[in-house]
């Protein structure tokens, strides 16, 4: 039974984003610009905004701090928030800041910025909620909420893990934050400022990253620092040598949001005890997903978004589910593969790694341990069940794991409904009755290249017969 999310403060600077989505297929007869036609118009909260939005979607208590006013895109992003999120408002200097995009096919084409209200100054309810908050994100956008909020933050940067996520308008985090997360750009032009050295080759943006990175633990007097790389992961930096978490698959999508969504993911992991390394590997495969998934556009202001699944390794399938479920409605490729995966080897990482890049996601479905027994004998499984889901859970290529206690995986494949159903090419498609199923739904069956030589049972004949194996321990 897992333990429920720990809360999160958020601090920060919102803002109101608007997306015009519409087709193009043709050019203004007084102009050479793009006709935008059939436009359809979406609303949501952005900056910091965003960032709360996504950690309640965590299944978190998530209070947000944040500069509002009496104009309309401040009521209506009040709106959009609704119960969502423990709201304590700063006065607001001037008009909530907007965000238009202009998209065409799902690729921004213009964007308009509206509106430059600053926080004016703090409350005292404001302070009392950094000064009580367990941990803190700070989604700093450079107006002013960090700032009127600084001495409250370095405080609490002494006693809690704080997440800062910095904006090159802004102020350097406090000293003593658990993990800064500036973008490459960002940490870049923040090192400059210091001293730092030139840009570099392009081919060398893993290395300006480090120094980069390096550079900053000094100058901001921070724990760590994870220098965000688009779709490469992060790199995160202690200030010696730095650890690279790369993304689990490259993810193609709409990245806008994708820096929230590490930030309140990292802060959510570290609210809950993780270590920082681990906060920053599941911020990397957040990030990734909701990529992979839409992003920002999965999201509207008239719903919430979908919580997390949980991470018991009792029922997996209902995650694999909602996966699924997910990336089927935001327009991805889902696939699937099936088996036993006791004694998970090279060859079956290879299959899984292969199939995963095919499409969105990949789910696996592995047989339950009386599923295996009747297919395999008395003697497997080797490896129970709950182990089993958790290694394979553990691979970067795996996004969720469903389980089946049929022989074969007809009736989850039905639930599934993949646009892929991968197989090792030690398998002939007539040798597949689930194959016609697949097809059912358009679906596609597709044979992967196996590794030869690679087997459970040959792997366990092995170890039997070895010295000091099962046969030795029974003499």
């Amino acid at each position: 039974m897992t333990s429920p999310a720990a809360p999160l403060l958020v601090v920060g600077d919102a803002l109101l984003d608007h997306d015009l989505f519409g087709r193009v297929e043709r050019l203004a007869p007084d102009a050479p610009v793009p006709v935008v036609s059939d436009v359809r118009r979406a609303t949501r909260p952005g900056g910091a905004a965003l960032a709360a939005w996504l950690a309640a979607a965590d299944g978190r208590d998530v209070t947000l701090v944040t500069a509002l006013g009496d104009d309309p895109s401040s009521a209506e992003l009040r709106a959009a928030l609704g119960d969502r999120v423990r709201l304590l408002a700063l006065p607001l200097d001037g008009t909530l800041s907007t965000k238009t995009r202009v998209l065409a096919e799902g690729r921004p084409l213009l964007r308009l910025d509206d509106g430059e209200g600053r926080a004016e100054e703090a409350t005292a309810e404001a302070r009392r909620a950094v000064a009580a908050a367990s941990a803190v994100l700070v989604a700093d956008y450079g107006r002013g909420c960090a700032d009127v909020l600084r001495a409250a933050l370095t405080e609490a940067a002494a006693r809690v893990p704080v997440v800062w996520d910095p904006h090159p308008r802004g102020r350097p985090p406090v000293p003593g934050v658990r993990l800064a997360t500036p973008s490459a750009t960002e940490a870049h032009t923040f090192a400059a400022r210091s001293g730092g050295g030139p840009a570099g080759d392009p081919d060398d943006e893993l290395r300006v990253a480090a120094q980069d990175a390096h550079q900053l633990v000094g100058d901001w007097r921070a724990a760590s620092v994870a220098v965000t790389m688009s779709g490469r992961g992060a790199l995160l930096s202690h200030g010696g040598t730095p650890l690279m978490v790369p993304s689990p698959v490259t993810a193609q999508g709409d990245a806008c949001g994708a820096g929230d969504r590490f930030a309140a993911t990292a802060a959510g992991l570290l609210a809950d005890g993780q270590l920082t390394e681990a906060a920053v590997r599941g911020a990397v495969h957040a990030a990734t997903r909701y990529v992979a998934e839409a992003g920002v556009r999965t999201l509207d202001a008239g719903r919430a978004p979908e919580p997390a699944p949980p991470a018991a390794v009792g029922a997996p399938t209902d995650e694999a589910l909602r996966t699924a479920a997910r990336v089927r409605a935001a327009g991805g490729t889902v696939v699937a593969a099936g088996g036993c995966f006791d004694l998970l080897h090279a060859g079956h990482v290879a299959l899984l790694q292969a199939a995963r890049r095919t499409g969105d996601c990949l789910v696996v479905c592995v047989n339950s341990d009386a599923s295996v027994r009747r297919r395999k004998g008395d003697g497997r499984p080797l490896v129970p069940l709950a182990d089993r889901v958790r290694v394979l859970r553990a691979l970067e290529c795996v996004d969720a794991v469903a389980v089946f206690d049929e022989d074969t995986p007809e009736l989850l494949l039905a639930r599934l409904r993949p646009h892929i159903w991968a197989k090792g090419g030690d398998y002939a498609r007539t040798d597949l009755p689930e194959a016609s199923l697949v097809a059912s739904w358009d679906g596609q069956v597709v044979l992967f290249p196996y590794l030869d030589g690679r087997s459970t049972s040959g792997i366990a004949e092995r170890a039997a017969h070895a010295p000091g194996g099962t046969e030795g321990a029974r003499r």
